[in-house]
C-alpha cells in the first residue's frame, strides 16, 4: 500500500461560495437546493454538477452533505468547485470529520472562510485506497439509508390503516382525555446524566442518555416546551425531562400503536399557552375532541401494528449496530490508522 501524502486541503479540493436564489425566483422540479443545513427546497436548473459535496459556510458551520446528481448550492454554503482528481465520495467522507468550528468566526451567525480552511494540513492516500475507504463507509451509510427507509414505510403503512378505520368512520365523538393521560416529565440536569443506559428524552426527541428510567417502555413522549407537540415513540424503558408529557392509556392499549397515530393526527402547534416559550396546554390538548372506536377494533388495530413495529424495533437495533461500527471506523479510516487494500 502507497503511504498518504501531508498537503494543505486547498491542494486536495477547491470549495466555492454557493449562490444566492430567492425564494421568489425558485421553480418547482427535482433539482435540490442545499442550505448550510441541507436540503431546503427543488429548482427546475442546477448551479453545479454532481456528484457534489456541500457543507455549511453561515449559519450551521460544518455539516457535510453529499449529492449523487446535480444541485444548487446556496451561498450559505460552500461546495466542492474542483475536486483535483480525488474521489469525491472519499473528500465527503474526509470533510465529515474537518474541524471547521477551528475556523469558525464565533459571531452571533457563526460563518466561516473558503480560503482560511484551504490552509489546514490533511493526509490522504492514493486514489485507488480512497476509493476502498469510500466503499467500505458508503455500503455501512447505505444499509442504514435502506433501514431508515423501510422504516418509513412501516410507519406509513401503519398510519394509513389508522385513518381508514379511526379517521374516515363515522365513530362516537369524545375527548382526547377520555383515552390518555398527559402526565410531566421530571427535571434532570445534564451534568448529573450518566450518559449510557437508557434515553433522556425532551421535546426534540432523545437528548442523552441515564443510568436510571422514569417510565417503563414502550412509551409516548410529546414535547411541552420548545419543540412543541411532537410525538416520539420510545421501544424501551426512558426518562422524560420537564420540556415533555409522556402519556399513560385509559383504553389498555398494548403497545400504544392506537394512540401514537391517533396523536400525530392532531394540530398541537394550535394549541400554544402563548408564551416566550412556545408551551402545550394541557386542558386544552385533553379536551381535543376525537373519534372513539369500540375497544375490539383498538385491539385488532393493535395486533396489526405490533408484527410492522416488531420488524421497525428489529430495525432500529441494526441501525444502531451499523451506526456504532460506521462511527469507530470513519476516524480510523480516514487518519490512515486503518487501512484497506486498493481496489
Amino acid at each position: 500500500m502507497g503511504e498518504w501524502k501531508e498537503c494543505k486541503l486547498g491542494d486536495v479540493v477547491n470549495l466555492k461560495r454557493g449562490y444566492d436564489l430567492p425564494t421568489q425566483l425558485r421553480k418547482r422540479g427535482d433539482i435540490p437546493i442545499l442550505s448550510s443545513s441541507g436540503i431546503t427546497d427543488y429548482h427546475i436548473e442546477p448551479m453545479a454538477k454532481g456528484p457534489g459535496v456541500i457543507t455549511g459556510r453561515y449559519g450551521t458551520v460544518g455539516q457535510v452533505f453529499y449529492s449523487t446528481g446535480d444541485y444548487w448550492p446556496l451561498n450559505t454554503t460552500l461546495y466542492v468547485q474542483d475536486f483535483k482528481g480525488n474521489a469525491p465520495k472519499f473528500i465527503y467522507y474526509l470533510l465529515t470529520v474537518f474541524d471547521f468550528e477551528k475556523y469558525s468566526d464565533k459571531s452571533a451567525v457563526p460563518g466561516i472562510n473558503r480560503n482560511d480552511v484551504h490552509t489546514e494540513t490533511v493526509r490522504i492516500p492514493e486514489i485507488e485506497e480512497q476509493k476502498s475507504i469510500a466503499s467500505i463507509l458508503s455500503s455501512l451509510d447505505d444499509k442504514i439509508d435502506l433501514l431508515q427507509r423501510q422504516n418509513k414505510t412501516l410507519e406509513a403503512l401503519a398510519e394509513t390503516l389508522f385513518r381508514q378505520w379511526f379517521v374516515e368512520e363515522g365513530w362516537e365523538t369524545g375527548k382526547l382525555g377520555d383515552v390518555i393521560e398527559l402526565i410531566y416529565g421530571k427535571a434532570l440536569k445534564e451534568e448529573i446524566r450518566s450518559g449510557s443506559g437508557f434515553p433522556v428524552v425532551g421535546s426534540s426527541g432523545i437528548v442523552g442518555y441515564h443510568s436510571e428510567f422514569m417510565v417503563e417502555g414502550p412509551g409516548i413522549v410529546i414535547g411541552r416546551k420548545g419543540t412543541l407537540g411532537k410525538v416520539i415513540y420510545l421501544f424501551e424503558n426512558f426518562f422524560p425531562i420537564d420540556t415533555t408529557y409522556f402519556i399513560k392509556s385509559k383504553v389498555n392499549s398494548k403497545g400504544l400503536f392506537y394512540e401514537y397515530f391517533l396523536l400525530k393526527t392532531l394540530n398541537f402547534e394550535d394549541m400554544n399557552s402563548d408564551s416566550a416559550v412556545p408551551g402545550l396546554n394541557r386542558d386544552l390538548a385533553l379536551s381535543t375532541e376525537i373519534k372513539i372506536a369500540p375497544f375490539d377494533k383498538l385491539k385488532q388495530y393493535n395486533t396489526y401494528c405490533a408484527i410492522l413495529f416488531e420488524k421497525l424495533k428489529q430495525n432500529n437495533l441494526q441501525i444502531s449496530t451499523l451506526t456504532r461500527l460506521r462511527d469507530t471506523l470513519l476516524p480510523k479510516l480516514m487518519s490512515g490508522e486503518v487501512r484497506v487494500k486498493k481496489g
